[in-house]
């Protein structure tokens, strides 16, 4: 298999222990060229650790890491040309101007001269950074240091982007305008982050992998996790009945799990009902409704968010049970 061929990322049963205390426990995923890939899990989950073996800033215990079909644990100088990397928490010069620092970075990466010149005008352009190529990076925003590091990142063409909590401390219109570059990044390379922020991994993300207590418990697409939930999704109705009589018609439901009825004005009844299995209610309702003729004003259909997965999967130990 050529290189090219071969997964951009390649983890199998990696280990990482600090003394007594295991950080990230024989965990195995692959993650394919040209994927946004998120990376979620609660604090202490091992999200850094992993990001940061795959970056060769540190060893694993046991197991085998690839990056490009090159072993980081022999081949780290030629595993780190192909990675770009931004921490979580960003180190910058910020006594430096954003272009001055770029060039700098392009140096300490070998490009020199004319090369290196050229890179810093593109990474300024490609993260937005032009109008202030020629300001001190201390009298940056937030959101513009968040570009500069990136813009380091990028600096040497590298296949793989790891980006380590990239929006942390910024404010929701400075996410916005981060998430489209990450997506607009994404269609040249291989990227793969960490984030606290759910909606932002769901909307930018082709894979999601998460991780408990050093585990992956589940990783598929955002759509994958969500179909892996217990149920098909929750349906809520609003029905016109009696309340005994509506109770016994929606005991007659074939799959039903939970029931919760909410009191509405004129009579209706605001209606939560959850699947036992992966089933759609939605048609066995409306048959029922038609079949007793009471009125109703909203049948809906509530898909699971990624952030319901992730609380299912995080919360307790149990809940996970009968994931793949």
């Amino acid at each position: 298999m050529s290189d090219t061929d071969s997964p951009m990322i390649e983890v199998e049963h990696l280990t990482r222990r600090y003394g007594r205390k295991v950080a990230v426990r024989d965990v195995s995923f692959t993650v394919p060229r040209g994927e946004i890939a998120g990376l979620l899990g609660p604090n202490g989950a091992g999200k850094s650790t992993i990001l940061r073996i795959l970056s060769c800033f540190m060893p694993g215990t046991a197991g085998t890491v690839r990056v490009a079909g090159l072993d980081v644990a022999r081949e780290a100088t030629e595993v780190r040309r192909r990675i770009g990397y931004m921490p979580e928490n960003n180190p910058l010069h910020l006594d430096l101007r954003v272009r001055e620092y770029l060039k700098f970075r392009a140096r300490l990466k070998g490009l020199r001269g004319r090369r290196g010149r050229a890179r810093a005008d593109t990474v300024l352009e490609e993260c937005g950074l032009t109008e202030v190529a020629r300001q001190i990076i201390g009298t940056l925003s937030k959101g513009y240091r968040q570009r500069v590091g990136l813009a380091d990142a990028l600096i040497h063409e590298p296949e793989l982007i790891i980006l380590d909590e990239p929006t942390i401390g910024l404010d929701p219109h400075q996410i916005r305008a981060f998430r489209q570059l990450i997506r607009d990044l994404g269609e040249a390379h291989t990227i793969l982050l960490s984030s606290h922020i759910l909606h932002e991994v769901e909307m930018i993300s082709h894979r999601v992998l998460i991780l408990k207590d050093g585990e992956i418990v589940v990783s598929g697409t955002p759509d994958e996790l969500r179909r892996h939930m217990a149920g098909g999704g929750q349906v809520v109705a609003e029905i016109q009945a009696e309340q005994a009589a509506l109770e016994a018609g929606l005991r007659e439901l074939d799959g039903l799990g939970e029931c919760v009825l909410t009191p509405l004005s004129d009579g209706y009844w605001q209606c939560q009902l959850s699947p036992r299995a992966t089933v759609d209610l939605r048609p066995a309702l409306y048959e029922l409704v038609v079949r007793k003729n009471w009125p109703l004003r909203e049948l809906a259909l509530r898909r699971h968010s990624l952030e319901d997965v992730f609380i299912h999967l995080t919360e307790n130990r149990e809940e996970t049970e009968g994931w793949e």
